[in-house]
């Protein structure tokens, strides 16, 4: 609408700095926010439609960066004491830089926990994150900043990041739609602090159609990342208009053998009983991979101590999140050469094993998470028994590294929605979004999270 002229992008910027005004008070999902600059963006943006040009797929779209990613104008504090008085940065991130290339306006920086080493968002810094389905419940984590932007209407997109589920986690809890694709899909550069085997970046939107249009704009080689992979030959917008249903679907309802709370296991066989009505074939199979956490754990808070050595021992480290101080300072002592080396090879083991599992399936589906949603600041459940396991199906993604969506299958008793896990073949990023917009498709539902009213 505002490429053809019937919306202008300086109206939806001001709805967006409307909406935040009202209720980032409450909810917390902005840490930063430049309006006079959002509004500049917007106003160019007009001028150059009104003179004709192309501004791009995404013009006018107002979005929040995570607190972990650069945005120029803005501090990249990271949720961390240590980093809240940092220099403002003047260059955007590989992804930002191509979001914004392609017409969209930076509004400002959305929160994280500190370093995104946690599935909630709260830091000493900012405070916590408000889930807009619940304001007592977390956003999810780590990108719960723009999971909790987005789901309450502040605006209809935002940038996040997946060490373990920081994607997926947050979306499934504010009943988004998400993709983690691939690592080195998305360029990560410049180089982000910590989690460096297992993360990547992305955009977040209510619906998989809307992360699909952002995945095109923002795919492909940048030399600021070694890791970075060519773009799919496939559009992902493409693919999502008339998505080909799966024909066989593996389905596994705990990765790791943790504990599935009753409640969320019941409504994962109802949505895996509308797929089988649906003409697809599905072959249930045990844990594929129990032995997933230990490699996990060392190179998730492993890669997190080289950002935090020089501070281990001084006045500043007691300025980190305490549960955060205890993890870096367990595996700043379990950190070696070798424990690295033996992490990798194991996360190898796994991508074949799991591999072997999948084979002749189209995908395989899991409960996104398998316990309830936490109180903010609090963990999750599973059959009412607190747990950090709660979220125990994503990370098994992040170590084998393969791309994997999510969408919302239905509630919990309490409201809370809950979401299915579409986990692709590696490098088959283009056919996971394609079936997770098919999963979006079939469960047909398009909640709205109540607050705002």
């Amino acid at each position: 609408m505002i490429r053809g002229g019937d919306l202008s992008a300086t109206a939806v910027t001001d709805a967006a700095l409307t909406r935040i005004d009202r209720s980032n008070d409450t909810v917390n999902a902005f840490v930063a926010v430049n309006n006079d600059d959002a509004r500049a963006q917007a106003a160019t943006i007009d001028a150059r439609i009104a003179a004709g040009e192309d501004v791009g797929p995404l013009a006018g779209i107002p979005i929040g960066v995570k607190d972990l990613e650069d945005a120029a104008g803005f501090r990249t504090t990271r949720g961390a004491m240590h980093l809240a008085d940092s220099a403002v940065v003047d260059t955007d991130s590989t992804e930002v830089a191509r979001l914004r290339a392609a017409g969209c306006v930076v509004i400002g920086k959305t929160n994280t926990p500190e370093a995104g080493w946690i599935g909630d968002t709260f830091n000493s810094v900012f405070g916590a994150t408000k889930n807009p389905w619940d304001l007592d419940r977390s956003p999810g984590g780590s990108s719960g900043g723009t999971s909790a932007a987005v789901a309450s209407g502040m605006v209809p997109m935002g940038t996040g990041s997946d060490g373990g589920g920081s994607i997926r986690i947050p979306s499934g809890v504010c009943a988004m739609s998400s993709f983690k694709p691939t690592q080195g899909r998305i360029p990560a550069g410049p180089a982000p602090l910590g989690a460096g085997d297992l993360s990547t970046v992305g955009p977040m939107a209510r619906r998989i159609r809307d992360v699909a249009l952002a995945l095109d704009v923002v795919v492909g080689p940048d030399a600021n990342d070694l890791r970075s992979l060519p773009a799919p030959v496939q559009s992902f917008r493409a693919a999502c208009k008339s998505p080909t249903a799966p024909a066989r679907l593996l389905w596994c309802a705990s990765v790791d053998g943790s504990p599935v709370d009753d409640e969320v296991m019941d409504i994962a066989l109802s949505a895996v009983e509308r797929i089988r009505t649906a003409g697809v074939e599905v072959v249930e199979t045990g844990p594929i991979m129990p032995e997933v956490m230990k490699p996990f754990l060392l190179l998730f808070y492993g890669n997190m101590v080289p950002g935090y050595r020089d501070l281990i021992g001084t006045a500043a480290f007691d300025g980190v999140t305490p549960g955060l101080q205890v993890l870096i300072s367990g595996a700043e002592k379990r950190l070696s050469a070798d424990s690295v080396e033996r992490a990798r090879k194991s996360a190898q083991a796994l991508s074949v094993k799991l591999a072997a599992a999948m084979d002749g399936f189209d995908a395989l589906i899991t409960p996104m998470t398998v316990g309830q949603t936490p109180t903010s600041e609090g963990q999750g459940t599973v059959n009412g028994e607190l747990t950090n396991s709660w979220v125990a199906n994503t990370a098994p993604f992040n170590v084998t590294k393969r791309p994997a969506g999510t969408t919302c299958m239905g509630f919990a008793s309490d409201g809370m929605p809950l979401s299915l896990q579409v986990v692709g073949h590696q490098l088959e990023d283009v056919r996971t979004v394609e079936l997770a917009a098919w999963a979006e498709d079939l469960f047909g539902l398009d909640p709205v999270a109540p607050f705002p009213t």
